[in-house]
Order: structure tokens, then C-alpha cells, then sequence
């Protein structure tokens, strides 16, 4: 049993398989929908919807690399649409992971980007630019020099 589980909570009847089918899924449905220019408001809540049902499979079957790539995602889609409080609160999440499972790299460097752009939705420009300098330092050790040069083109629209 996931730790994210609630104690005594009924299980939701999917094999370990099918939540990961689900999660892999509905993550990358909600990044078509962030990549689309003109959504909808319609399609602006299935994006809300997808990302926060991607993240519950991950909290089923995922580790803590997946719950954290799963609270950056979802603080993305509420950051896209201007909603400044959860999309912290999925940041900090997401920055909370990383922290208590010491994931370093990429992960980390996309945790304090998320913060940096919640913060600037929020209007919090001083929070903003400390987390871009945490982002950018964290960004420099990320290994893989494709993955590096993602970030930065990434963390470049914050900016």
C-alpha cells in the first residue's frame, strides 16, 4: 500500500498496472491540453481534472518521484490558468517530496521552477526571483545534458 493511501480508506479496485496505465495516461492528456493555445473553459477543467486524477493514480502505485512530477504538473495547469493558492500549494507539494525522498537533478530544479512561476502568478515577484536562483542552481547539476538544456529553455519562460 502507497504511503499516500489513507489509513482504512475502501481501495479502489484497478491493479497496480492499470494506475499506472491510468496515471501515465491522463498526465500526458493534461500536457496536450496545456500545449493547446485556445482551449476552452471546458477544456481548461478537464486539464484541472486530468492532472489531479493522474496524480491520485501515482498516490496509488507511484513513488516519490512520481508524486512529485505529479504536484509540479498539477501546479502547472492552475499557474497556466492564473489560479495563484493551488497552484502553490501543489508546488511546495511537489517541492515537499523531492525533500523528504532527497531526489535531486531535474526533479528538484523543475520544483523550484514551479514555485518560481507560482509565485509570479501570485504577484510574490521577491519569492519569484529567489526561486528562479534555486531553480538555476539546481538546473547546473542536472545530469543528463538533454534534460539540463530542457530545463533552461523551461525555466527561460518564467523569466
Amino acid at each position: 500500500m502507497s504511503a499516500d493511501r489513507l489509513a482504512g480508506a475502501p481501495a479502489i479496485r484497478l491493479s497496480p498496472e492499470e494506475h499506472r496505465r491510468a496515471a501515465v495516461d491522463l498526465f500526458n492528456f493534461a500536457w496536450t491540453l496545456l500545449d493547446k493555445q485556445d482551449r476552452t473553459a471546458d477544456e481548461d477543467d478537464t486539464m484541472v481534472h486530468a492532472a489531479h486524477a493522474s496524480r491520485f493514480h501515482w498516490g496509488q502505485v507511484g513513488t516519490q518521484v512520481n508524486l512529485a512530477r505529479g504536484e509540479w504538473q498539477v501546479s502547472r495547469v492552475y499557474a497556466v490558468l492564473g489560479r495563484a493558492e493551488p497552484a502553490l500549494w501543489h508546488a511546495r507539494r511537489c517541492l515537499e517530496h523531492c525533500r523528504a525522498a532527497g531526489i535531486g537533478d531535474f526533479d528538484l530544479a523543475y520544483a523550484h521552477e514551479a514555485l518560481a512561476r507560482a509565485s509570479l502568478v501570485a504577484g510574490d515577484t521577491a519569492e519569484a526571483g529567489e526561486q528562479l536562483r534555486l531553480a538555476r542552481a539546481a538546473g547546473e547539476r542536472i545530469a543528463e545534458v538533454d534534460d539540463r538544456r530542457q530545463f533552461f529553455a523551461d525555466l527561460a519562460t518564467v523569466e
